[in-house]
């Protein structure tokens, strides 16, 4: 009897074999073992591990000059506008604050960061635009934290875009008082419901003072937008990865491929601007924390930093920077990102080889046994040896004759529209009389023989063409993916071009998402931005401009202490009503009323009366609206 490791690798062998083919959720493919067919590779939706991403950015600080150092500026500190012992002299790397101090590593030294200059100007505002990009669409996995060392601002946009920088939208709102600033109700993400998850919020839990010692980081809440559909301890992933796999909105809102940090308003320690300190108003970042992974569409489970990009390893036969489209000869289906559900595997949607058994070249035994130009098939039609090859509707090439179906391929509409279950592919006895399938025209209607399939070109979006007499074209038929047009080459109206996507992407059309209470219709321009009503404004009109309020709609207001001041006394209420105090009626508090009874009777003096008659009948109607 032999003894040694050999039995114990036969057992270990005979145990992988057993196994389930299922592995781990980061794994695109396993090597399964059947009776039948023996080892083969059995593949799965895959996705990288996540990882920092502020070490593959790129930062982008404006506008010019807005970092300190240049020339050398002194700082003093927030609390005490005496102690003025920092120094900012870009020329001096002890005492310069760059802005790649935002991503480097922390060590046991003292904390670097990146400084703004002071609020010198004041009160012009002191603006700047902090822009990371990483030329690679990304998602996020973790909440972004940013840590502020002279106070969080009091004002601040988060933005982001999914077009490498050519249109931006907001992520996310930060204010001492919301609806001050941007005429916005504060809100947190625990307020959000899986209804209203992808809502653009203004919060107010890192804009208030409370002493820049003790609260420095700055937050935009992702897993809290997870835990809405996976519970609060992220126990049921099942359930967001089902809802992400419906839900293409869900998918891209955290996803991005650059993100800016718009800052407004610095700290001002919960008080008034002090015109006599103004050196110790400034922005200061000391670190950027971004968790996410690359975007592979579920086609990889690693990516890498080559050549100064991010580049996904793809794997299902698919190709690009995102594994978005399949590889040359792996076009048989089209390309589809893999699927989240059923968790945690999911459904590769692997690209297909024609040769495969997908989309494997089919002929038939006719013709094979039929070589010699002249000779008969059994159902009485010459085959020519030179009769020209073209595309069937199934996408796979056939020399004439009859068309043999794959008998593993599922049941589905022909060519012409009609359902077709194995056998023959057989023509309809009456078709239509101006479109006609692309398939059953002669070359010379295509071009003299010049032309191939190669017309019916459809960027994926569609597998079948016609060619349209009376206009001498080829055009796709029931094109997809919200795309339309001669080659499925435009967007359909409510949809406008995705820009960091290729024309065969099933994603190159985005939904407008016009707010339907602030556009005018549904439809926008090539960058997204919809058409607003009057006194609505923001890329989707979900916003109100200065002077007026939200209200099912932008209406303007009735009163706003400024220049639509309430008169005799009266208060504006939420801009949209005068609260009048007694003795006085009307949209503005401007009329004075009489009780007969008691002979009690408060005119109001009519100097006061005539700049606001025109404005009162106007605004009026207001108040006869419901409230939301």
């Amino acid at each position: 009897m032999r003894s040694g490791p050999m039995p114990m690798l036969q057992l270990a062998a005979l145990v992988y074999s057993l196994l389930p083919a299922r592995t781990q959720y980061d794994s695109c493919k396993s090597l399964v073992n059947t009776d039948d067919a023996g080892p083969s590779w059995e593949f799965y939706a895959c996705q990288p591990r996540p990882m920092p991403m502020k070490r593959y950015l790129k930062v982008k600080v404006e506008p010019a000059g807005v970092t300190c150092g240049d020339p050398p500026e002194r700082f003093c500190a927030l609390g005490n506008p005496y102690m003025c012992f920092n120094e900012c002299d870009a020329s001096n790397p002890d005492l310069a604050h760059p802005p790649k101090f935002m991503f480097d590593q922390e060590g046991n030294g003292p904390v670097t960061y990146w400084q703004s200059v002071t609020w010198s100007k004041y009160p012009e505002p002191l603006l700047a635009n902090i822009t990371l990009s990483w030329n690679k669409s990304i998602q996020l996995t973790e909440n972004i934290v940013i840590t502020f060392e002279a106070g969080r601002p009091t004002t601040m946009i988060l933005e982001k875009s999914l077009n490498y920088g050519r249109t931006w939208q907001p992520y996310q709102y930060y204010a001492e008082d919301c609806m001050e600033t941007f005429r916005m109700e504060a809100k947190n993400v625990r307020d959000l419901s899986p209804v209203t998850a992808l809502q653009i919020i203004c919060t107010e839990d890192y804009s208030k003072w409370v002493g820049f010692e003790n609260e420095k980081n700055l937050h935009f809440e992702v897993k809290e937008r997870f835990a809405i559909f996976a519970g609060s301890l992220l126990q049921n992933m099942e359930a967001l990865y089902k809802r992400m796999d419906i839900n293409k909105g869900l998918r891209e809102f955290f996803t991005l491929t650059d993100l800016r940090i718009r800052l407004m308003k610095p700290a001002t320690g919960g008080t008034f601007v002090q015109r006599k300190y103004l050196n110790k108003y400034f922005y200061s970042i000391s670190n950027v924390e971004i968790m996410g992974r690359c975007k592979c569409n579920m086609h990889a489970n690693s990516c890498h930093f080559k050549e100064g990009n991010l580049m996904c390893e793809c794997e299902h036969n698919t190709t690009g920077q995102d594994c978005g489209k399949c590889r040359k000869n792996y076009k048989a289906k089209s390309w589809r990102p893999g699927s989240y559900n059923p968790y945690p595997m999911g459904t590769a949607n692997s690209c297909v080889a024609a040769s495969s058994a997908y989309g494997r070249k089919t002929i038939s035994r006719l013709e094979k046994e039929v070589k010699n130009r002249g000779q008969t098939s059994t159902s009485g039609q010459a085959i020519k040896k030179d009769t020209p090859k073209r595309k069937s509707g199934y996408g796979v090439p056939s020399s004439g004759g009859q068309l043999e179906r794959p008998k593993d391929s599922p049941k589905r509409k022909s060519a012409y529209g009609m359902p077709s279950s194995g056998g023959q592919l057989k023509r309809p006895k009456a078709p239509q009389k101006i479109l006609k399938p692309l398939q059953t025209q002669p070359r010379s209607k295509l071009g003299g023989g010049q032309r191939n399939f190669k017309d019916c070109e459809c960027y994926g979006h569609s597998n079948r063409c016609s060619y349209i007499d009376y206009l001498k074209i080829v055009t796709c038929v029931s094109c997809k993916h919200n795309t339309r047009g001669q080659h499925c080459q435009h967007c359909r109206l409510g949809y406008y071009r995705n820009a960091s996507a290729e024309l065969d992407d099933e994603n190159v059309c985005i939904e407008c998402n016009c707010n339907q209470l602030g556009s005018r219709h549904d439809r926008c321009n090539e960058t997204g931005y919809c058409e607003c009503k009057p006194g609505a404004t923001g890329p989707k009109c979900e916003d109100c401009k200065p002077g007026y309020y939200w209200r099912q709609g932008c209406f303007p207001n009735v009163c706003d202490d400024e220049l639509l001041m309430c008169q005799n006394g009266g208060t504006c209420h939420q801009k949209q009503r005068c609260v009048c105090p007694a003795g006085y009626t009307g949209v503005l508090c401007e009329g004075g009323s009489c009780d007969p009874g008691s002979g009690d009777c408060n005119a109001a003096p009519g100097s006061l009366l005539g700049p606001w008659t025109v404005v009162a009948s106007a605004l009026a109607v207001l108040l006869a609206a419901p409230c939301e």
